[in-house]
């Protein structure tokens, strides 16, 4: 194939758009409740947390970038508390605030399960690989500005809005370095095996493994400890 006929098949903005079905995808299987993001998207020259509650992570490899999301008291209290009630959590048993530890450990929890979601694709749909930090959660009551470790030489920097059902608003910020993903030929990226399912399928074996069978050291060890000797 002439480098003429090789098509870009991601770039910045699909990169985004990937992120944003990773929001989607892990916020509506935890809360059983529509969100839906705009089909706008903000090119800004800063990425930052606001108040009253910032999440951002760190992610490198084959490409770096940082993730926020930034959400209102009512947004995150929404968020948390149709979580927990679809987890079983008796109403009366919830986080009454937004400043609760809790709530700050369920949010956390959901950002590391969302861009855990968006590596997975990106291994399987790039073939390239990345990792994350650990999710940071801030109550705060004033803005901050983040900027990326690693330097970036080219930065793109994006917001996004999203929605509630019950019509909450929260923002999704993305800074990375200006990237094109060009495909050299074909796959299938259904056909790639994800490795954290690989891990979770070799758990799975080891623990139903049958226990091996006692020796005959382990028999006179239990014959004299049933002595008292």
């Amino acid at each position: 194939m002439s480098s003429e006929n090789k098509a870009v098949v991601y770039g910045t903005e699909d990169l985004l758009e990937s992120l944003c079905k990773s929001v989607t995808k892990v916020l509506e299987a935890a809360t059983q409740n529509k969100v839906v993001y705009s089909g706008m998207v903000q090119r800004i020259t800063k990425i930052g947390l606001k108040p009253d509650i910032g999440c951002f992570v760190l992610f490198d490899g084959g490409f770096t970038g940082l993730v926020v999301l930034n959400f209102a008291a009512g947004t995150a209290m929404e968020i948390y508390e149709r979580y927990m009630l679809n987890m079983g959590m008796p109403k009366s048993e919830l986080a009454g605030s937004h400043t609760s530890d809790e709530v700050a450990n369920i949010m956390g929890e959901l950002m590391n399960q969302i861009v855990g979601d968006f590596t997975g694709k990106v291994r399987r749909e790039l073939q390239t690989n990345i990792t994350q930090n650990q999710p940071k959660m801030l109550v705060l009551n004033k803005q901050i500005v983040l900027s990326v470790d690693t330097p970036l030489d080219r930065p793109e920097m994006r917001r996004v809005s999203f929605y509630t059902e019950s019509g909450n608003v929260f923002y999704l910020e993305l800074a990375i370095d200006r990237t094109e993903f060009i495909r050299l030929h074909d796959f299938d990226a259904s056909e790639i095996d994800d490795p954290d399912a690989l891990l979770d399928q070799q758990r799975a074996a080891q623990q139903g493994a049958a226990a091996p069978a006692p020796t005959a050291d382990n028999d006179a060890d239990e014959l004299l400890k049933s002595l008292g000797m």
